[in-house]
């Protein structure tokens, strides 16, 4: 008989061939040595051997022998998985495909390759971009007045559109041989955050013609002879460009858009041609009002057959001049009083030839594909970097007012309460930046990150928002009363804007980062799917068959690798390298392996019907989420050079992150409707119960000073936005105070414990620095340095007022 002992053999090597994903032959040959051994050996009885010999051949022969495997198993599985799988719109199919995948392959993957994520030096500006951001970037932050840009000219001034176009801002992802300036994605986002940092309306009017937008798609997918004609214009901004995609009844459903164009004759320019008469009515249009040429997406139909047999053609991108006849441009919308030009426009039987089709007509029906890989540049850069720069200006801001404001005779930020707050805003707001630097530099690695471009997106824009709310909770009267010295009031109002855009947050979370991460990203469900699809039938069952045991293979590892990660806490998993993060690394490989089979047990019960659960999809790509900031923080305070003053923002931000991938994967386990398979998940991903809390109070506490005093490490956490040097900036005047109070400390601890002895009264300060110069507590020196930081405080404080019937100001 076999003894426990060779049981417990047999059950380690098992366990530790599934979790290092052993290949068939070489599970099939350490089968064939111990079942050899346990023969010899043991000498089991002729009725054991022949049945364990017989059990072994049986399913030996069939796994290994690929012909034969097909025909028993993968062939009839086949045609059942063609039966089960979910139909699939051709715009789904083309959002599917479209982008590549990188790191957050290894993510889904269950067993992240941390080297993948860390070769490669720092990203880094070059010198022409870094003199851009120090000069025209910076001078036109000191030229721009956000109050009034919003409040009494609802637009940038004539001066500063000037500026804009004068300096290239228009032209930053332009290559160099067409009059651009062929920056960076790096420099491409950290221009757009110095500008967010300054004034809202200026940034998004900056970035929308740097992503998605005729100069983008230009770039990709136009033709030479379009390239000659319009980027050297788009360059030096004799074109103002805009993309006209969202109508009143198709947002983020583009099969549902009633836009068209037919394919038909007619005369253009005094010639018969065969073109495209369109009918449109867009709206949100990001600097419609005022474009002079109009990217547009709409369907095509040829019902007279004139291309081929096909009628319906597909979603088609056109670049059409807005003079062009029949071509309307509405009226302005008004974003939460954002002033950047947004606004409807419309067409009504616009003929074109097929020439302003994009790309040519070769590019017919291929617009949805084009447009989901160029929006990677705005979810992957731009929107980002304006969150980062909401972040960052709110950390130096309020970091420095809780400093400054005193309540109950202490700064407002050594309450625990406004500490708790302020640690948040710092911990989320490294984890943006870290998010945004490492982001930008996968894009520059020319990678078009679709699901990572959808994580950044929705997980920073909703990072900012919090950081805003918590901004403004701290910062009370002064963050709500608008006007000149408000910092946070416009910031606060757009927050929705942001959100919206690009793919509203709801669905960016409940649809496309884990739906279409599931099948992009996984390493087999996108090869099981085409195989189904394929019509060649030797070549599907070859692939299906091959995918199919692939993905066999992968759950039984990753089920093997949760249960053992999880019992020993992830300490046995290799990290790169020693160090004081390094069981953030290990926790990491830990729950990438518990969220790989957590999503494959939420496919393989649910099926076709996950598609329809989105809140589970949603909870699936809070992990997927969380477990790639987590790893941008890792890269990020690695490429800063691992200073130990930041491995508070480094911890807290894991620590965070940790906690909320537990928290999505719990969520998803007691909400599985499969009870007996999530009963079986919690037992291998949480063996020991949920080990991770969200981050200490005393780590808290570490992380709000930091933001509340002057350092090198409150300078890299706002490294990179506009910093006035003038008290005549709200920014500049907290700046100001802030170091004004904080030389002046150690006189005000002399008279607090003077006071506290009895030495001199309690008084209005006045009073009270003569009693101590009297006294001689302070000297003359330090009552200056206290009436100068009580003065700064007083202007810190103060908040904007008008005529009680606002006589002369515009109304917000």
């Amino acid at each position: 008989m076999i003894n426990i002992v060779e049981w417990s053999a047999a059950i380690a090597a098992a366990w530790a061939l599934a979790y290092l994903r052993a290949p068939l032959r070489l599970w099939t040959a350490l089968a064939l040595m111990a079942l050899a051994l346990w023969t010899f050996l043991d000498k089991p009885a002729a009725a054991a051997l022949f049945i364990a010999w017989g059990i072994f051949v049986l399913l030996v022969v069939p796994l290994n022998f690929t012909l034969l495997r097909r025909r028993l198993i993968s062939d009839h599985l086949l045609r059942l998985y063609r039966g089960l799988m979910p139909t699939m719109s051709q715009t789904e199919r083309e959002a599917l495909e479209a982008g590549t995948v990188g790191w957050d392959g290894e993510l889904f993957n269950g067993r992240p390759h941390w080297k993948k994520m860390l070769t490669g030096p720092a990203p880094v500006l070059s010198a022409a971009e870094q003199a851009f951001l120090d000069g025209p970037a910076e001078e036109l932050c000191r030229r721009l007045d956000d109050w009034r840009i919003t409040h009494e000219d609802y637009d940038l001034p004539p001066e500063i559109w000037r500026f804009i176009k004068d300096n290239g801002f228009f032209a930053m992802i332009i290559p160099r041989r067409y009059g651009g300036l062929e920056f960076s994605a790096l420099a491409h986002s950290a221009v757009v955050m110095k500008i967010a940092s300054r004034s809202m309306t200026a940034a998004v009017t900056v970035m929308v013609p740097n992503s998605l937008g005729p100069a983008e798609l230009l770039l990709h997918y136009g033709t030479e002879q379009q390239k000659s004609h319009y980027l050297p214009r788009l360059a030096r901004s004799e074109e103002i460009p805009c993309f006209a995609l969202t109508g009143p009844d198709a947002g983020s459903d583009a099969a549902s858009m009633p836009d068209n164009g037919v394919l038909c004759r007619g005369n253009f320019q005094g010639k018969d041609i065969i073109g495209i008469r369109l009918n449109w009515e867009k709206r949100y249009i990001t600097l419609g009002p005022i474009a002079t040429v109009l990217g547009l997406a709409f369907k095509l139909y040829d019902p007279e057959h004139l291309l081929g047999d096909k009628e319906d053609l597909g979603i088609t991108l056109a670049l059409i001049p807005t003079q062009t006849p029949g071509i309307s441009i509405g009226r302005r919308h008004i974003p939460l009083n954002a002033a950047f030009q947004v606004g409807p426009n419309y067409g009504a039987d616009v003929f074109i030839p097929l020439e302003w089709i994009i790309g040519g007509p070769e590019r017919i029906g291929q617009g949805w594909r084009m447009l989901m890989e160029t929006l990677a540049a705005g979810r992957s850069i731009s929107l980002p970097a304006l969150s980062a720069a909401a972040g960052k200006t709110a950390c130096r801001a309020t970091g420095a007012y809780a400093r400054v404001r005193k309540q109950f005779k202490m700064p407002i930020g050594y309450f625990e309460g406004v500490e708790e707050a302020l640690a948040r805003m710092a911990g989320t707001t490294y984890m943006m930046d870290a998010a945004r630097l490492v982001t930008a530099n996968m894009v520059d690695r020319q990678e078009r990150p679709a699901v990572i471009s959808a994580i950044v997106k929705y997980q920073l824009t909703e990072a900012m928002r919090r950081v805003i709310n918590d901004a403004m909770d701290i910062q009370g009267g002064s963050g709500i009363c608008v006007g000149p010295r408000d910092l946070l009031g416009r910031a606060y109002q757009a927050l929705p804007i942001s959100i919206t855009v690009e793919g509203a947050n709801i669905l960016m979370r409940s649809l496309i980062i884990f739906g279409q991460g599931a099948v992009r990203c996984h390493p087999f469900i996108l090869k099981e799917m085409q195989a189904a699809t394929d019509t060649d039938r030797r070549r599907a069952s070859k692939n299906f068959d091959r995918a199919l045991f692939g993905h066999i293979g992968f759950t039984l590892s990753n089920t093997a690798r949760s249960l053992f990660l999880g019992l020993t806490g992830g300490r046995l998993a290799s990290t790169p390298g020693k160090g004081p993060l390094r069981r953030y690394y290990q926790r990491l490989t830990r729950l990438s392996a518990a969220f790989a089979l957590t999503a494959d047990a939420a496919m393989l019960t649910l099926g076709a019907a996950l598609k329809r659960k989105e809140k589970l999809s949603g909870r699936l790509a809070d992990a997927l989420g969380h477990l790639y900031l987590a790893s941008t923080v890792l890269r990020h305070f690695r490429d800063q050079g691992q200073p130990e003053v930041d491995l508070p923002l480094v911890q807290w931000a894991c620590e965070n992150s940790l906690h909320q991938i537990q928290v999505s994967l719990d969520d998803v386990l007691r909400n599985l409707p499969n009870r007996l398979a999530a009963w079986k998940l919690r037992l291998l991903i949480f063996p020991l119960g949920k080990p991770y809390a969200p981050p200490r109070d005393t780590l808290g506490h570490a992380v709000a000073r930091l933001v509340l005093e002057p350092s090198e490490a409150r300078d890299r956490l706002t490294a990179g936005i506009f910093v006035p040097s003038g008290t005549d900036e709200p920014l500049g005047r907290l700046e100001d105070a802030l170091r004004k109070v904080i030389i002046s400390s150690e006189a005000e601890q002399k008279l607090r414990r003077a006071v506290k002895q009895g030495r001199i009264s309690e008084a209005p300060l006045d009073r009270l620095l003569d009693q101590a110069l009297q006294r001689g507590v302070i000297d003359a020196r330090e009552a200056t340095l206290m009436r100068e930081a009580a003065a700064a405080r007083k202007e810190v404080v103060k908040v904007d007022d008008f005529p009680a019937d606002l006589d002369g100001e515009k109304k917000p």
